[in-house]
């Protein structure tokens, strides 16, 4: 029997980041104008959002990029200065003269917009939770963290993006395969770091979250795509039975030798 409840079930075999998970959220049709006018409504400025498709396989996809009016290239390494992935995994490092925001500035920012209360809640929430875990690793109070990683531009254009994105789609729940994860370690400016990073080790503790490792010798699950899935997702596993209505694929920045998406269905769950 069709429940008629509006469901999203993402495929994170390629990993998850903020970018990706955004990225399959437009991809299922919502209408960019709209999307954009609702984004420009947070005032958190100083950024150029370029959202296109892309071929990857020989399969057409969605592909977002956020450019910061003050970004310039310096060497490769993906690595934040806090020793965090970027995000949307970009090639070319950003610049240490970024705003680093606390959780009480980001809170007062989404506050202060005229987004839905339901867009609102779940970016606090996601924003909340990659705090507590920042905390965590670095032995501070959540008042105490600034983000370098989350807190950047970027990262509040994903973040925000996708809490946008699931209320304009109408989507009451959210499941997920498991998480799909790299191998190895990662090189960032202070050091070597294990796969996964700490703080996604840190939000996906305890959280009862099943993480798979992969062949790709390289990070695969950034913060925002723990903190995403940890706060949005109520079951990982096999895609419950629905009605698929639409498709999504959010491409990945980074050469993985895997499929490079996250894919998302939208439909309605079937009971």
């Amino acid at each position: 029997m069709i429940s008629g409840k509006k469901v999203l079930y993402l495929d994170c075999t390629s990993g998850i980041s903020g970018d990706m998970t955004l990225a399959a959220l437009l991809d299922l049709g919502i209408d960019e104008e709209t999307f954009r006018n609702e984004l420009k409504k947070i005032e958190f400025g100083g950024y150029k959002l370029e959202i296109k498709k892309i071929e990857h396989h020989s399969i057409k996809m969605m592909d977002i990029d956020v450019i910061l009016d003050n970004e310039k290239n310096e060497e490769p390494d993906g690595i934040r200065n806090d020793g965090e992935n970027y995000d949307h995994q970009h090639v070319s490092s950003h610049t240490h003269d970024h705003e680093h925001r606390n959780l009480k500035m980001i809170t007062e920012i989404i506050d202060a917009s005229t987004i839905s209360e339901n867009a609102k809640q779940i970016g606090k929430k996601i924003f909340d939770e990659i705090a507590k875990a920042e905390g965590k690793v670095h032995g501070k109070s959540v008042e105490q963290v600034h983000f370098h990683e989350v807190g950047a531009i970027d990262s509040l254009v994903d973040i925000m993006g996708v809490a946008i994105c699931i209320d304009l789609l109408g989507i009451e729940e959210i499941y997920a395969s498991p998480l799909y994860e790299g191998r190895g370690m990662v090189k960032c400016r202070h050091g070597i770091l294990p796969v996964p990073v700490p703080a996604v080790a840190a939000i996906l503790s305890g959280s009862g979250i099943p993480i798979v490792q992969g062949n790709a010798d390289t990070e695969l699950i950034t913060p925002t795509g723990a903190g995403i899935a940890k706060c949005l997702v109520k079951e990982f596993g096999k895609r419950p039975p629905i009605i698929i209505e639409k498709v999504g694929y959010g491409h990945g920045k980074r050469e993985t030798g895997l499929f490079g998406a996250v894919t998302a269905f939208l439909g309605t769950l079937y009971e």
